[in-house]
């Protein structure tokens, strides 16, 4: 039986959601799959447009489950661990539609990372976040990957050095999460964010998202160069010369998604 349910919230939104309290929603190899495949069925479900992941129980996700990683002793059950885990966080990435993280009580390790992957992330004003694997021997090297390229250099060394947590407000400050509201007010603000943007055309989100992760990884002559060609492809769309048309006769736009 699958810890990780997939429940729609509308005809365009629908959420993940992790589902195993007693280990702190763990990012065992069971849930890991199962969040990729979860994640797969949406990204290819044309009616969904936004994905929304969040954790049932005290918290959002500890990360990997110590337990099972203290029983796998050889080097290859590390490696495909660390493999799949990375496999997840790529597939949230590259995926084509928008994801939005759900947060609440605390996002540790492997979850933090799981935050940091998401486009958009929002919390409790009472959560914590922490890469605090340097207090158990295990420096949080795959987790910072994720992290490090929301927040800047410093704030990230600090946290990966001294393991200690942050709450939600200098979260939002370093640029973690997007912002935090109170317990009773979260879902209500995550799905008007959702919202707005499934009222836009998937295929120009879709080609966005892909422009915007690959742009940030390039030289500044190079990324202008990708993403004026990205431009073009997106004005050839029917979806844009749509849009184009809508705006200047003042009316709503008519998405074909084509």
């Amino acid at each position: 039986m699958s810890n990780i349910k997939i429940k729609k919230n509308s005809k365009d939104i629908a959420s993940i959601v992790i589902d195993e309290p007693k280990t702190y929603n763990s990012l065992s190899f069971k849930n890991l799959n199962d969040l990729i495949k979860a994640f797969k069925k949406l990204d290819n479900d044309k009616y969904i447009k936004v994905i929304i992941i969040e954790g049932r129980g005290k918290g959002f996700s500890a990360g990997h489950n110590l337990k099972e990683v203290r029983g796998l002793k050889k080097k290859e059950k590390y490696q495909k661990l660390f493999n799949l885990c990375s496999k997840l966080m790529l597939q949230i990435v590259e995926g084509k539609k928008p994801v939005i993280a759900k947060v609440h009580g605390a996002a540790f390790a492997a979850g933090c990372q799981l935050v940091a992957s998401c486009d958009l992330a929002y919390s409790t004003n009472e959560s914590i976040f922490a890469t605090p694997g340097v207090n158990i021997g295990l420096f949080c090297s795959t987790p910072m990957v994720a992290v490090s390229r929301k927040i800047n250099r410093k704030r990230m060394m600090k946290m990966l050095l001294t393991g200690e947590p942050i709450k939600a407000n200098y979260a939002k400050e370093i640029g973690l999460i997007n912002d935090h509201f109170t317990k009773s007010k979260l879902n209500k603000e995550v799905l008007k964010v959702a919202k707005t943007i499934a009222s836009k055309s998937n295929l120009t989100i879709k080609i966005g998202k892909q422009a915007f992760y690959k742009q940030l990884e390039m030289p500044l002559r190079k990324a202008y160069n990708y993403t004026s060609k990205m431009m073009t492809l997106n004005m050839m769309a029917m979806d844009a010369k749509e849009g184009i048309s809508a705006f200047l006769e003042k009316r709503k736009p008519k998405w074909k998604n084509k």
